[in-house]
């Protein structure tokens, strides 16, 4: 017996607990997976994600809800990290992916969002609509492949018979009918619209079956005994203005065309308010095209815009409605950024 204490003590000190040694499961999502991950078809998905818990807790994954399909994903389970590998991307890889991190009846759970995008298909189809002076007027529909992810737009190409060499004359244009101007006369055109959305433009394009023969102007002889034809016309516009949404930090184009004799005068208005010579628009108005350039949109530059043609014989207008930038604006720039 050890001096100072009794016979037969009882020993005071206690075990540990065993909850002491217990450490909750948590997920350490990174903060690039926080938003939807975007990769190519072909690309390479390697995600390793961090977490914690004391004893080591048991990881598993979901693909929308159901278990991985083991012959396209792989899964390695560390003590302290889980690694999602899919070697060469699909778009049936696209979907919602969820970790959750189990010890015992504690779980943390984390999603991340996979988008596997690619080219899109061409537009389906591109006609000749109209031909006028040194104009030609297009439309097209849209593709039915979209590659999975949102058009940015559609370029537009010319090329003349004489050369056969292609030009681009219009770039990640929003709508589905356009009007080619300042096109030589005596020469004859073709016209071939591409889709395009993040991974780049279509790998094909439809051509016009017909061609645009732009001719000299016919000389009007006066004989006498017959009056000279009247060509003077009130303002008509043959393309409306198109509604859209503007991007925050991107210049929005507004297009339109107008045919009238003698030519009219282009007066731009907001919400019914004249703005002519603010310099947040520029406005263009060039054998019967007319455009109007919103510099570098912000909250409120939404509204109602008319475009009004005016000349001696009467008026005309056409009205759209701009949407300022929304939520999906900033969303769709970080996504721009990690691509």
């Amino acid at each position: 017996t050890r001096p100072g204490s009794p016979q037969g003590g009882r020993d005071h000190r206690r075990a540990a607990s065993p909850s002491l040694s217990l450490s909750h499961p948590k997920i350490w999502l990174p903060r690039t997976l926080r938003q939807t991950y975007i990769r190519k078809v072909g690309d390479t998905v390697n995600l390793l994600i961090p977490f914690q818990g004391k004893p080591k807790p048991r990881a598993t994954w979901t693909h929308d809800g159901y278990a991985l399909d083991a012959s396209r994903v792989s899964v390695r389970n560390g003590e302290q990290d889980s690694i999602l590998f899919i070697r060469e991307a699909q778009r049936a890889d696209s979907g919602r992916y969820q970790l959750s991190v189990q010890l015992g009846e504690l779980e943390a759970t984390a999603t991340i969002d996979i988008l596997v995008i690619e080219r899109p298909g061409p537009p389906q189809s591109i006609k000749l609509v109209d031909v006028w002076g040194s104009n030609a007027t297009l439309e097209w529909t849209p593709p039915q492949d979209t590659g999975n992810a949102a058009l940015l737009g559609y370029t537009v190409q010319k090329a003349d018979t004489k050369s056969g060499l292609w030009f681009t004359v219009l770039e990640r244009y929003h709508h589905t009918s356009f009007t080619v101007s300042d096109l030589i006369v005596g020469n004859s055109y073709s016209f071939r619209v591409f889709a395009e959305n993040q991974c780049g433009l279509s790998e094909t394009a439809p051509i016009t079956a017909d061609l645009a023969h732009i001719q000299k102007a016919a000389t009007i002889s006066k004989t006498e005994g017959f009056a000279q034809r009247d060509f003077s016309e009130a303002p008509k516009f043959t393309q409306p203005l198109a509604d859209c949404t503007t991007v925050t930090g991107y210049d929005t184009q507004l297009f339109c065309c107008v045919r009238a004799s003698p030519k009219p005068k282009i007066i731009w208005l907001k919400n019914k308010m004249d703005i002519q010579g603010n310099p947040k628009y520029r406005a263009l108005s060039h054998l019967g095209i007319c455009s109007l350039e919103i510099r570098k949109p912000g909250p409120f530059d939404g509204g109602i815009y008319t475009c009004k043609a005016v000349n001696p014989l009467g008026e005309a207008s056409v009205d759209c409605r701009v949407d300022p930038p929304g939520p999906h604006s900033d969303c769709l720039e970080s996504i721009q950024s990690l691509i």
